[in-house]
Protein backbone atom coordinates (compact mmCIF):
# COMPACT_ATOMS: atom_id res chain seq x y z
CA UNK A 1 0.00 0.00 0.00
CA UNK A 2 1.09 3.51 -0.85
CA UNK A 3 0.12 6.95 -0.04
CA UNK A 4 -0.75 9.08 -3.02
CA UNK A 5 -1.12 12.76 -3.47
CA UNK A 6 -4.50 12.54 -3.91
CA UNK A 7 -4.64 10.70 -0.40
CA UNK A 8 -2.58 13.54 1.27
CA UNK A 9 -5.28 15.74 -0.12
CA UNK A 10 -8.27 13.95 1.45
CA UNK A 11 -7.16 13.23 5.05
CA UNK A 12 -6.33 17.44 5.19
CA UNK A 13 -9.56 18.11 3.66
CA UNK A 14 -11.12 15.32 6.46
CA UNK A 15 -8.68 17.00 9.31
CA UNK A 16 -9.83 20.50 7.31
CA UNK A 17 -6.65 21.37 7.19
CA UNK A 18 -4.84 23.51 4.47
CA UNK A 19 -1.71 22.37 2.93
CA UNK A 20 0.09 24.23 0.55
CA UNK A 21 0.57 22.53 -2.52
CA UNK A 22 3.97 22.19 -2.63
CA UNK A 23 4.44 20.21 0.89
CA UNK A 24 1.92 17.12 -0.77
CA UNK A 25 5.35 15.33 -1.94
CA UNK A 26 6.89 15.70 1.51
CA UNK A 27 4.08 14.42 3.46
CA UNK A 28 3.66 11.23 0.69
CA UNK A 29 7.33 10.76 1.04
CA UNK A 30 6.72 10.77 5.32
CA UNK A 31 3.97 8.75 5.22
CA UNK A 32 5.22 6.23 2.52
CA UNK A 33 8.11 5.86 4.74
CA UNK A 34 6.43 5.28 7.86
CA UNK A 35 3.87 2.58 6.15
CA UNK A 36 7.05 0.83 4.68
CA UNK A 37 8.41 0.68 8.26
CA UNK A 38 5.27 -0.85 9.79
CA UNK A 39 5.50 -3.40 6.76
CA UNK A 40 8.84 -4.55 8.03
CA UNK A 41 8.11 -4.70 11.05
CA UNK A 42 5.28 -7.20 10.55
CA UNK A 43 7.65 -9.20 9.17
CA UNK A 44 9.23 -9.47 13.03
CA UNK A 45 8.64 -12.22 14.74
CA UNK A 46 7.05 -12.25 18.41
CA UNK A 47 9.08 -13.00 21.25
CA UNK A 48 8.40 -16.83 22.69
CA UNK A 49 6.29 -16.58 25.72
CA UNK A 50 4.95 -12.95 24.79
CA UNK A 51 1.78 -12.30 26.18
CA UNK A 52 0.97 -9.90 23.45
CA UNK A 53 1.23 -12.44 20.67
CA UNK A 54 -1.00 -15.17 21.72
CA UNK A 55 -4.52 -14.87 20.99
CA UNK A 56 -6.06 -14.40 24.84
CA UNK A 57 -3.66 -10.94 24.73
CA UNK A 58 -2.38 -9.20 27.88
CA UNK A 59 -3.75 -10.16 31.12
CA UNK A 60 -6.13 -7.35 32.28
CA UNK A 61 -6.90 -5.98 35.98
CA UNK A 62 -10.07 -5.48 37.44
CA UNK A 63 -11.64 -2.50 36.42
CA UNK A 64 -12.85 -0.87 40.09
CA UNK A 65 -13.25 2.92 40.89
CA UNK A 66 -10.42 4.39 42.83
CA UNK A 67 -7.63 5.60 43.20
CA UNK A 68 -4.62 3.97 42.68
CA UNK A 69 -2.72 3.71 46.41
CA UNK A 70 0.96 5.56 45.99
CA UNK A 71 3.90 3.41 47.25
CA UNK A 72 5.23 6.25 49.58
CA UNK A 73 3.24 8.99 51.31
CA UNK A 74 2.90 12.22 49.41
CA UNK A 75 5.04 14.18 51.61
CA UNK A 76 7.97 11.98 51.45
CA UNK A 77 8.43 13.30 47.56
CA UNK A 78 6.18 16.55 47.17
CA UNK A 79 7.62 20.02 47.76
CA UNK A 80 4.75 21.46 49.03
CA UNK A 81 1.41 20.46 49.50
CA UNK A 82 -2.06 22.26 50.28
CA UNK A 83 -5.90 20.83 51.21
CA UNK A 84 -4.54 17.54 49.63
CA UNK A 85 -2.70 18.49 46.59
CA UNK A 86 0.83 19.30 44.88
CA UNK A 87 1.41 22.62 44.84
CA UNK A 88 4.12 23.35 41.74
CA UNK A 89 6.13 26.37 40.74
CA UNK A 90 4.72 28.44 38.24
CA UNK A 91 6.46 28.20 34.63
CA UNK A 92 8.37 30.93 33.67
CA UNK A 93 6.82 30.77 30.35
CA UNK A 94 3.35 31.98 32.71
CA UNK A 95 4.78 34.78 34.57
CA UNK A 96 2.27 37.40 32.58
CA UNK A 97 -0.30 35.14 32.58
CA UNK A 98 -1.40 36.56 35.73
CA UNK A 99 -3.29 35.52 39.29
CA UNK A 100 -6.53 34.09 37.59
CA UNK A 101 -4.82 32.25 34.91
Amino acid sequence: MSVTREDVRRVAELARLTLPEEALDGYVMQLNGILAHMEALQGVPPLAGDAMATAEGMPLRADVPGATPLDRDAVQFAPAMREGFFLVPRLATHEDAGEGA
